[in-house]
């Protein structure tokens, strides 16, 4: 039996724009015959009017018979080529297949193909503590603070954690009278660090706390470990006190202790005296490619810790060297750290890579005080963007390969992602 397929055409003289059911009308397609109406050929255009375009109540078989019939809706018409400006030349088209910029032409694609994220969770947020009950403005990092540890200290840490950042690091600006030779506050188990861990854990339990592992703060000498009379920093001695550190800090409920010293051998023996005192589940980040760095300036200033006389050159790493990076992550490594930090950040981004791809365990990168101060002076003195500058930094040290990142940008950060005015 032959089919009869009966063609529905536009109707003349109508101005309104859809799909309107007019009488019904039947289509004989042999076997089946389909009940449906003839339809008015109409022009989709989603900018036309405020609202959203009507429905024409028709069935999907009634919508699938119209263009079958070949009287399917018109949609607009393609966009024009954009015209290039007078005096652009006439050129034959490269000979290239490859044209990585199609990958980039909107924020959708680009959105899509980014290949390295940011969020708050991957900041730490380093936090300068005194005994005072006030809040003491730094004056080499704007914004920064030394926070009274039992008021402002917890004030800081819920904004941080309303917008995001759960984890923070305490560096502690000690009394003079308290600090000596060998110091020994620093494992104090009713110092300021410590008591500032327990009045953090009782507020906040799932916040996680980083500490310092190093002697300066508590040093009448300003270094990282005990100075012999000739000048010279006495390792295993240190080590011994920063095992007893690490102990204490753990013990008032510190997550993560971070030897800072760069002592050989302190990973394991902290590791050793750690399990020894039954806190197998607190884990170390080892400092394990720090620099003796220009760029600490403004820190020591918040901590008044400058040596007081000489250099850290001893025991921090030479900026000139590359390799030596890895000799340190392998040590490291096998005496038990969980995490490798690289300090500076963005001067040391191929160190962040190297440790990267050398090694599985996280890395995390500390932008320290000097590469946040020049981007807040840069800011203030509008020679760049302070906003734009200080996201694209952090992309930068993740994008190196940084898990985790120690930027006192990290509240101000974590409200740019979250949409928040500064």
């Amino acid at each position: 039996m032959a089919s009869t397929i009966v063609n529905v055409g536009p109707i003349q003289g109508l101005d309104y724009v859809g799909l309107r059911p007019a009488k019904p009308l039947k289509l004989n397609s042999g076997r089946i015959q389909i009940k449906t109406r003839p339809q008015r050929l109409f022009t989709v255009r989603a900018s036309d009017g405020d609202g959203p375009i009507g429905k024409t109540r028709l069935s999907d078989a009634e919508c699938e018979a119209a263009v079958v019939a070949g009287n399917a809706p018109h949609a607009p018409p393609a966009p024009p080529k954009p015209a290039a400006p007078a005096g652009t030349p006439v050129v034959s088209l490269l000979p290239i297949n490859r044209r990585p910029r199609r990958n980039r032409r909107s924020p959708a694609l680009r959105s899509a193909f980014q290949e390295t994220s940011l969020s708050p969770a991957n900041f730490v947020y380093p936090l300068f503590i005194h005994e005072g009950q006030e809040d003491t403005p730094i004056g080499a990092m704007p914004g920064c603070y030394r926070l009274g540890w039992r008021h402002g200290l917890v004030e800081e840490v819920s904004k941080a954690r309303d917008v995001g950042v759960n984890s923070i690091v305490l560096f502690p600006k000690v009394p003079d009278a308290l600090k000596n030779s060998t110091g020994d506050e620093a494992y104090n188990d009713n110092g300021l660090v410590p008591r500032a861990i327990r009045l953090l854990k009782d507020k906040y339990p799932d916040l996680v706390i980083y500490t310092d592992i190093a002697l300066d703060p508590y040093s009448s000498d300003g270094h990282d470990g005990i100075v012999r009379e000739d000048g010279v920093i006495l390792n295993d001695e240190t080590v011994h006190q920063l095992c007893k550190q690490a102990v204490a800090q753990a013990r008032a409920g510190a997550d993560v202790v971070s030897p800072s010293d760069m002592m050989d051998g302190r990973v394991g023996a902290i590791r050793t005296a750690l399990d020894a005192e039954g806190f197998q589940h607190v884990s170390i980040m080892s400092y394990t490619a720090k620099y003796a760095s220009s760029f600490y300036g403004p820190f020591r200033e918040a901590l008044d810790s400058n040596p007081r006389f000489g250099d850290k050159k001893t025991y921090q790493m030479n900026p000139a060297n590359y390799r030596e990076a890895l000799i340190e992550a392998r040590e490291d490594e096998s005496e038990g750290a969980d995490i490798l930090l690289v300090k500076p950040g963005l001067p040391y981004l191929d160190i962040i890579r190297l440790l990267r791809d050398s090694s599985p365990l996280p890395i995390a990168a500390y932008q320290v005080s000097g590469e946040y101060s020049m981007i807040k002076a840069g800011g203030v003195l509008k020679m760049i963007d302070e906003e734009k500058v200080m996201m694209e930094s952090l992309m930068c040290l993740r994008r190196a390969g940084a898990d985790v990142i120690l930027t006192y940008f990290a509240l101000q950060a974590a409200r740019s992602l979250c949409g928040e005015k500064r």
